[in-house]
């Protein structure tokens, strides 16, 4: 494995995940197993791979994700924003592209905290007028 890298960090929700982009023939290891093996589901594969194939790089590098918390699909979408900075990093032409799909930008929605004196973040208790 090469010593030199490009480094890209992807958050979503609660999922925070730490991408390397490695000159190499395409594979990428989640967690240091494959990430067919690590994401199931066929659309997720698909996020994670989105900037790849958008740019044409994905024989072009080999990619290892560290990557934690959160669900599996926050963790994917953290992934897949990792993988296009990455990029970003590697090459700043692909910029406009991986913008214009909407790649560079980081989902800020979370799960809003419970409030004292209420049954949930906005829920209230019932109220009984008599």
């Amino acid at each position: 494995m090469p010593t030199s890298f490009d480094y890209g960090t992807g958050r979503r929700k609660t999922a925070v995940a730490r991408t390397r982009l490695y000159p190499g023939a395409g594979q990428i290891e989640v967690n240091g197993r494959p990430m067919e093996q690590y994401f199931p589901r066929k659309t997720l594969q698909m996020i994670v791979r989105q900037p790849l194939v958008l740019t044409k790089l994905a024989e072009k590098f080999d990619i290892k994700v560290n990557v934690c918390g959160g669900g599996i699909s926050g963790q994917a979408e953290a992934v897949r924003l990792g993988i296009a900075r990455a990029l970003l990093q590697s090459d700043a032409e692909l910029r406009a592209v991986l913008k214009r799909a909407g790649l560079l930008t980081r989902d800020a929605r979370k799960k809003e905290r419970k409030k004292y004196g209420l049954a949930a973040a906005r829920a209230r208790f019932q109220y009984s007028k008599r």
